[in-house]
């Protein structure tokens, strides 16, 4: 089975904003601080990623569906550790 334009860009979109958030989570984990990231700003993050991944599930986009359930693994991962080291 082929994959189309449509779906490789699809993929190639998710991937890079997907692994965006690596470098604030590794930061964060690494230096213990979350002082520099806005609450605001992951809470408003994680939840239109929640979404993405429902509309994902609706229209039945595999691009979508990955590209979100791993950023919101990510979104996560950074939305803890500023609970954590607020």
């Amino acid at each position: 089975m082929a994959i189309s334009i449509i779906s490789l860009t699809g993929f190639a979109a998710g991937f890079l904003t997907t692994i965006a958030l690596m470098p604030q989570a590794w930061k964060a984990y690494k230096t213990k601080s979350t002082h520099d990231v806005s609450l605001g700003w992951i809470s408003t993050l994680t939840v239109g990623v929640v979404l993405w991944l429902i509309y994902g599930f609706m229209i039945d986009s595999m691009p979508v569906i990955f590209a979100n359930f791993f950023t919101l693994i990510l979104a996560l991962v950074v939305f803890y550790f500023k609970i954590r080291y607020h």
